[in-house]
């Protein structure tokens, strides 16, 4: 274990192989589900379950590993909820586009990103993105999740007359979701470590009993990555239409990653002089994990906020994610398990995870007009467009809107101005969607 020692520096950070480890393992449980998830989404949007179920294992390990070994931090990475829903229901199902120029997209977004980290201009475009469009992003996203999560499992249906309605409160797969999603809270509320993932199992158990669900057994060799291996469409993904679609992926990417990485790292007590630079190379282990992922075959790869658990549980050092890199590879010969959890098992794990993104909404400035008003139409528009981009776009044209008019143009900073003309030129010119 010396190695290990003198590698991850652990007396220096005051934590041991053991404390390390378990933090590795906590932050596992807590963030798991994705492995089950994630396929579920993408499937929907006619990618092979089997491949995306791979490259989801693939690139949390990859992107895991590469934090625990270049950065030294203990912050997992995997594909991102909310983009992943945005790649599936958004780009390819409501927009059109095949699966690989949404590969495209994601591939074209991971390339800025990493070009925006190289230079470290990274901070500097948060710094100019207003706090409660930043705050709003998250909100409407979530909104986003529970809309989607909800209509998976049943519960909420379409409607000629009202648009939506309430589904057959009856059916199997509403009491089963309905169910997992209380069993998650208790758990969640109890403090047992890997509750998503609890509740996701538990009803995909439920489901061959009460939902018609047939068991393909639990261990096999993993499925062939092939039909999703390099597939990404990235002429597709260069032409004007995408435009929007590669900038929302950037937009998302750039606040989620970043807010992650720096909450994280500031609970782990690693946010302090001459410590920086390992935060840097953070945000270059996480950007380099878009890129690997789109070549893999997944969507969005983002650090996790779930670190937070594994922090909590004194994970300090790179060891934290090396070990969820370990068990993400142990999780590729699970594939007929992963593939046989219906939608309306993941669906409870999409609304728990919603009802948490609410809860940044009280840091909005709700006595600012010109602050809430824009932070709302981002967060609202997104679930009633069905689509994360009209919600950042008329966000940001209305947050510049209403400070131009109010004679608040000096609080704008040049980075909004940008990014309204873009989505007012792509209205104006390319159509909506």
């Amino acid at each position: 274990m010396n190695w290990l020692e003198k590698y991850f520096k652990l007396g220096e950070h005051g934590t041991t192989v053991r404390t390390e480890v378990l933090a590795g393992l906590t932050t596992f449980l807590t963030m798991a589900y994705i492995m089950f998830v994630n396929p579920s989404i993408l499937g929907d949007a006619g990618m092979p379950k089997g491949a995306v179920f791979v490259a989801t294992c693939l690139i949390a390990a990859l992107g895991s590993a590469v934090m625990a070994l270049y950065a030294n931090y203990p912050i997992a990475i995997a594909p991102g909820m909310g983009l992943n829903a945005y790649f599936a229901y958004v780009v390819v199902l409501h927009m059109g586009y095949t699966w690989q120029a949404a590969l495209g997209a994601v591939f074209i977004s991971g390339c800025l990103f990493l070009l925006v980290t190289v230079f470290r201009i990274r901070e500097q475009i948060i710094k100019g993105i207003p706090q409660s469009i930043r705050v709003a992003i998250t909100v409407g996203i979530g909104l986003f999740l529970a809309l989607i999560a909800l209509k998976s499992a049943g519960v909420v249906v379409g409607d000629k007359a009202t648009l939506v309605t309430l589904g057959d409160l009856h059916s199997p797969s509403v009491i089963l979701f309905g169910l997992g999603f209380l069993l998650i809270i208790v758990l969640d509320r109890l403090k047992v470590p890997g509750a998503i993932l609890i509740g996701i199992l538990a009803v995909t158990v439920a489901s061959f009993f009460f939902g018609g669900n047939q068991f393909n057994g639990v261990f096999s060799a993993p499925p062939s990555i092939e039909p999703t291996f390099l597939k990404l469409d990235i002429k597709t993904a260069l032409s004007s239409g995408f435009l929007n679609v590669v900038l929302v992926f950037f937009l998302v990417e750039l606040f989620d990653a970043t807010g992650t990485l720096m909450g994280v790292a500031k609970r782990a007590g690693l946010l302090v002089p001459g410590k920086m630079e390992r935060f840097h190379r953070s945000l270059l282990a996480d950007s380099g994990a878009i890129f690997a992922g789109s070549l893999l075959g997944t969507s969005s790869a983002t650090a996790y906020v779930e670190s937070a658990s594994g922090v909590q549980a004194g994970g300090r050092t790179g060891l934290t994610a090396m070990t969820v890199a370990v068990l993400f590879l142990a999780c590729l010969f699970i594939a007929p398990l992963a593939g046989s959890v219906p939608a309306y098992a993941t669906a409870p794990a999409l609304l728990f995870v919603a009802c948490l993104m609410l809860r940044e909404l009280v840091e909005v400035e709700w006595d600012d007009s010109t602050e809430a008003i824009p932070a709302a139409v981002t967060a609202v528009m997104m679930p009633f467009t069905y689509s994360i981009a009209n919600g950042l776009a008329f966000g940001f044209i209305s947050y510049a809107a209403i400070k131009l008019f109010t004679g608040r143009v000096k609080e704008v900073h040049w980075m909004v101005w940008i990014i309204a003309a873009l989505f007012l030129f792509k209205f104006a010119y390319i159509g909506g969607h």
